[in-house]
């Protein structure tokens, strides 16, 4: 092997890192290039004095990672050579929301200092998404993508199949034209009747649920199917509202509000009737935050892990490990229900 150093047993670097930093340290420095092959991993054990285990888990790490690739019977290649610069991500969101703030700031945190993320917004806009993708697809190593659209036919899976796949980090929706693409996403009808499912008890105290749905934000349709699911098997009462009224809110009957406007609306309605969370009313919000833990000493909600949704999309680009993944939906009991 080319002139490797020595490695350092005094170190607190695991030695198959120690392994790992010299090999990317002679690709940077221009000694292993694109495509060439590099020395075996019993080569290498026997320059650096090591075992066989030990330089297999750098090799396999780096492969892992993308910096390598292997061909059986052959050995080891380069597959890319610019491993010291940060990784340039383009973050596609449809709009920005406390959710979305969330997940950025998961993913970023996560990524650390090896990358470099720019958003950008279509504003659920299939022409300004287009436009984005095309304009920016050649400048980002992966381009991450929330998929949500004025239009529920809209075809957005052509336009992202102009985009080279092994760029591509689909998240939060889960599209059936792209199934053999990478993606962690909720499963909006089956993740609200779980979530329900998990507050059912609370819920029989109610004489009517009612799901606040505002067409204009553009949610997922498919949370009113799951809603009107559950109700019916449950054999509830219920009703899906537009908007919320102070005269539409009805005493001892319990709400599941999507939209963040329309929980203050139904909280400052309530402080004027004089009613109580939990004991008059039933509150459910959709999508947790932090603020909600306080509100009316606490807003009970229905929602998927943003944090962990950025967690994971983060941690499949660092180790080029991209896979298919539903991310966790849960039910967050407080005082409200």
């Amino acid at each position: 092997m080319v002139q490797f150093s020595k490695i350092n047993s005094e170190s607190e670097v695991p030695k198959y890192k120690q392994v790992e930093d010299m090999i990317v340290s002679d690709i940077e420095a221009g000694i292993f290039k694109q495509g060439q092959r590099i020395p075996s991993i019993n080569e290498t054990s026997e320059e650096l004095l090591l075992s066989r285990d030990t330089v297999e888990k750098a090799y396999v790490h780096l492969k892992k990672k993308g910096v390598l690739s292997s061909v059986r019977g052959k050995g080891y290649y380069v597959k890319k050579t610019n491993v010291g610069k940060k990784i340039k991500i383009g973050l596609v969101f449809n709009k920005l929301s406390n959710y979305k703030r969330s997940l950025y700031s998961s993913f970023v945190q996560t990524l650390g200092g090896k990358a470099s993320v720019d958003v950008f917004i279509y504003h659920y806009d299939i022409l300004e998404f287009e436009q984005i993708i095309e304009s920016n697809q050649s400048q980002y190593d992966y381009l991450v993508i929330l998929p949500h659209f004025r239009n529920e036919h809209a075809d957005v899976a052509t336009v992202i199949k102009k985009i080279p796949r092994e760029k591509v980090l689909i998240i939060d929706k889960n599209l059936p034209e792209l199934h053999n693409y990478p993606v962690v996403y909720q499963e909006y009808d089956k993740d609200i009747q779980q979530a329900l499912g998990e507050a059912l008890g609370l819920l029989k105290n109610y004489k009517r649920l009612n799901l606040v749905f505002p067409q204009e934000e553009f949610y997922s349709p498919y949370i009113t199917r799951g809603f009107q699911i559950f109700c019916q098997v449950n054999n509830f009462e219920f009703e899906i509202l537009d908007s919320l009224k102070g005269d539409e809110i009805v005493k001892n009957e319990a709400y599941i509000v999507i939209s963040d406007n329309n929980l203050y609306d139904l909280i400052k309605n309530i402080k004027l009737k004089g009613w109580t969370p939990g004991k008059d009313i039933g509150i459910v919000s959709y999508n947790e935050t932090p603020v909600k833990e306080l509100l009316c000493d606490g807003i009970s909600t229905i929602s998927t892990n943003h944090d962990q949704i950025g967690k994971l999309a983060a941690e499949m680009i660092l180790n080029n490990d991209f896979k298919r993944i539903k991310s966790p939906f849960e039910f967050i009991r407080r005082s409200s229900l």
